[in-house]
């Protein structure tokens, strides 16, 4: 994993906790076969990849709120 787009990621995604699960999800999802949203000229890895997404803004996440989580019965 990079260290400068992991210092970019943390910028939009400040909670390393939460970075590390949208990377998580989303490097699954690339190792299924969903296309990168971004373009390199050079061989990255999917957290790499999910990484750059995250620091460009073709990604994010939203946090679920306390209704949502009750209704789901996660408390």
């Amino acid at each position: 994993m990079r260290t400068d787009y992991l210092q970019s990621a943390l910028k939009v995604i400040d909670d390393p906790n939460i970075l590390v699960n949208v990377v998580s999800r989303r490097v699954k999802q690339l190792k299924r076969g969903n296309r990168p949203l971004v373009v390199s000229l050079e061989k990255l890895s999917s957290e790499d990849i999910a990484l750059r997404e995250i620091a460009e803004g073709k990604i994010s996440f939203e946090l679920a709120s306390p209704d949502e989580l009750r209704r789901l019965h996660i408390t």
